[in-house]
């Protein structure tokens, strides 16, 4: 009787260490799933960001002029 109640002694606690070490890789799986995520969501947002172009003026310069025109590469801008 006492050889019987070891041994389920030491097969549940082989279960519960199991259990725990299971539940510990999924939290961790999980984890680097979160930040998986996160990094890529940060890669597709910083793409998505506009590139400033630099805007070249024409005409006389713009000090000498009420009115300035440039173009910024995407269009024509007028400021008045």
């Amino acid at each position: 009787m006492q050889n019987i109640r070891a041994f389920f002694v030491v097969a549940s606690a082989i279960a519960v260490l199991a259990m725990a070490a299971l539940f510990t890789a999924s939290l961790t799986v999980a984890f680097a799933g979160i930040l998986v995520l996160l990094s890529i969501g940060r890669a597709i947002s910083t793409r998505l960001n506009p590139v400033p172009v630099r805007a070249k003026s024409f005409g006389p310069k713009p000090a000498s002029r009420d009115i300035r025109v440039w173009n910024d590469g995407r269009g024509t801008i007028i400021d008045l």
